[in-house]
């Protein structure tokens, strides 16, 4: 495969692009598990989601 003479351009181009969407794809699973720990904390704490004192009043 002759990508021409911008292939280093190219090459970079997805290297970036591959590092880019891994970084981002590894942060949100770190953010996910960060944000259940921090809610579980809260639910401990005794802190109560207001979405379950609505659901019986549907």
């Amino acid at each position: 495969m002759d990508l021409g003479p911008h292939a280093a351009f190219i090459v970079a181009s997805y290297a970036v692009f591959t590092l880019v969407l891994v970084s981002l794809t590894a942060w949100l699973f770190y953010d996910g598990a960060r944000q259940k720990r921090l809610l579980e904390d809260l639910e401990a704490k005794g802190a109560r989601r207001r979405s379950r004192e609505t659901e019986g009043t549907k």
